[in-house]
């Protein structure tokens, strides 16, 4: 069968995750300690899933440590040659093979400017890890599936490590090491989505939706879904959805919701019925039975981690769906046509 490489990589995430909580936790603890203070904002360079993290960071770094995040323009560093004043900042690179020059060229110039730089990368003896001055080793193992999985949920756990000891919030540390088991869980709770992909075989479009801190985990669904299956899939933010795009719904369109408990339940649940009243098909990654009661395919993840760490989760369900759907299309999850694991962007 093919997807073997994907499908272990996928279900061998609850123990990287471990691994790295363990084996970085002192490291990432002592990075944070020497850039505490020292800068009022925070610029990220990353592409395609590494960029998905980054819009977790927003979130993240924004509710937990009140700082404000901004996404780095990198042609403006390499095909414009006109890199924007980055006074003040702490800008991290995030690659999980921290080869793309553009990504680099932007820490290369915060150097330049004075400014503290970070990597987060599985590939310590980058060009991005020698280029910064502090380095977060994602451990995630080799990668040999072209698409990333276990690399962006070790991005996610680097972020929330970095942002708890930043804040010195020892509860926050503390719920992070509920991760593996949890992940371990939703991956087992997720099992049966492997075969029922298969009522999606024929699917040429949907949407996927999130909110807050799983507004990355939509677009990081929808990129798997491309990537693997060939599917025009298209992320959104509930309140955007419902500003034009929902007028695409109608009777078995198919909508991806990632709804977990926390601030945005109540928003996403009121979309959901209107997407029921709109007969969609729906897709529901939740922890809320009800929920997962009214999709026509549920997705469950596990109960008891907080919002913010929710994301390490939710991405689980997506990233199985795609590998079955590549599947039951006939398509090799781990080679996927037109694309290769390392992509070097200018």
């Amino acid at each position: 069968m093919s997807g073997e490489i994907l499908e272990r990589e996928i279900l061998e995430q609850p123990a990287r995750l471990e691994s790295f909580l363990k084996d970085e936790g002192s490291a990432v603890g002592e990075i944070a300690a020497a850039l505490r203070g020292r800068f009022r904002y925070v610029v990220i360079a990353a592409r395609g899933t590494s960029d998905n993290a980054a819009r977790y960071a927003k979130y993240l770094l924004g509710a937990h440590n009140r700082i404000s995040v901004a996404l780095a323009t990198p042609s403006l560093f390499t095909l414009y040659r006109q890199p924007p004043s980055m006074e003040g900042a702490l800008v991290i690179g995030i690659s999980q093979s921290g080869r793309p020059p553009d990504i680099v060229s932007v820490l290369a110039e915060a150097h330049r400017q004075g400014c503290p730089t970070l990597a987060i990368t599985n590939q310590p003896g980058s060009p991005l890890a020698e280029t910064a001055d502090y380095m977060v080793n994602l451990q995630a193992g080799e990668e040999k599936a072209v698409a990333a999985t276990k690399t962006y949920t070790a991005s996610l756990a680097a972020l929330a490590l970095f942002s708890a000891h930043l804040a010195q919030d020892t509860h926050r540390l503390g719920a992070l090491q509920a991760l593996p088991s949890k992940a371990a869980e939703t991956l087992q709770a997720n099992r049966a989505v492997l075969q029922a992909a298969e009522r999606y075989r024929y699917m040429e479009h949907c949407a996927v939706i999130g909110r807050g801190f799983n507004y990355a985990t939509a677009f990081e669904i929808s990129l798997k879904i491309k990537e693997l299956t060939q599917t025009v899939a298209e992320p959104y933010s509930s309140a955007d959805f419902l500003h034009g795009p929902i007028a695409l719904v109608h009777r078995g369109f198919p909508v991806m919701v990632i709804s977990p408990s926390g601030a945005v339940f109540e928003d996403l649940r009121g979309l959901i019925r209107r997407l029921q009243s709109l007969r969609a098909e729906l897709l529901i990654v939740a922890d809320s039975d009800e929920l997962l009661g009214e999709s026509h395919l549920a997705m469950p993840i596990a109960a008891g981690i907080p919002e913010w760490l929710s994301p390490v989760l939710t991405v689980l369900p997506g990233q199985l769906f795609a590998l079955a759907l590549a599947r039951a299309r006939g398509l090799d999850p781990d080679q996927p046509p037109g694309l290769t694991k390392v992509t070097e962007t200018w």
